[in-house]
């Protein structure tokens, strides 16, 4: 064997190796865990790099991203998020895609005898203690009050709510029987046996629910941030984003 072709090859497995493979470290709302939970381990299999997913309200991983936490990839569960980051230049905004949608649904234990109609049965007086996700802050506590507002329930039943740090906090609520409904994403509910779906929001009435993605403008890893990026656009992944719930955009 010449040197000339021993050091070829050495450079293949260099190439090869995964000692050269990115450890990205992805911000994504809470709604996405188990799916990118299934993504990654696709992911992972294809390219070496390592996948370090921080989970939580967009509105909380959106402050940490402006208050310098490191990260690589932030995926939203709405578009306003993404656009205060945007707007501050903490993302780069030629990477940015929407790249999902989503449903809201009324949820109830799954033993429970409650039948919910429409968002107006939430205000019976057989419901006193209604999960949603902190509506100030987290996407899907906007959605929800979007949603009750626009069909003239909110101020019927917001006194009933019991605000929670994220979206898969309320669902864990309804789960534990400690409230007697919540409204979630369709796609949580789908994750859990403890639940079961009373009412589901059609998508022509409900509010524009939308997930960008984006590259952290202070990544230091932003090719391989962009191939994770359209990764999460390649049918592989879309399929597995079809099989929790998700709409693809």
């Amino acid at each position: 064997m010449t040197r000339r072709f021993f050091v070829f090859l050495c450079c293949l497995a260099l190439a090869a190796s995964p000692a050269a493979a990115a450890n990205l470290r992805v911000s994504a709302a809470s709604s996405l865990t188990d799916a990118l939970h299934d993504i990654a381990a696709l992911y992972q299999h294809e390219t070496h790099d390592t996948l370090l997913f921080d989970f939580g309200a967009s509105s909380t991983l959106a402050r940490q991203i402006a208050e310098g936490a490191p990260s690589d990839v932030f995926l939203s569960a709405d578009e306003l998020k993404m656009d205060q980051l945007q707007q501050r230049g903490y993302i780069v905004k030629a990477s940015r895609r929407s790249i999902l949608s989503n449903t809201l649904v009324i949820i109830v234990p799954s033993d429970s005898n409650l039948k919910i109609n429409g968002p107006a049965d939430l205000a019976d007086n057989a419901i006193s203690t209604i999960a949603v996700a902190e509506p100030q802050s987290v996407p899907a506590g906007i959605y929800a009050k979007e949603y009750l507002r626009r069909n003239h329930v909110w101020d019927r039943i917001k006194d009933k709510l019991i605000p929670t740090e994220n979206v898969r906090a309320a669902l864990a609520a309804v789960e534990s029987g400690n409230v007697q409904a919540g409204i979630v994403y369709r796609t949580d509910a789908l994750v859990s046996r403890a639940v079961r779906i009373a009412f589901e929001v059609p998508v022509s009435e409900g509010p524009k629910i939308s997930y960008p993605v984006a590259i952290v403008g202070d990544s230091k890893q932003k090719d391989a941030a962009q191939k994770f990026i359209d990764f999460l656009q390649s049918p592989p992944a879309q399929e597995v984003f079809r099989k929790y719930g998700f709409i693809i955009k």
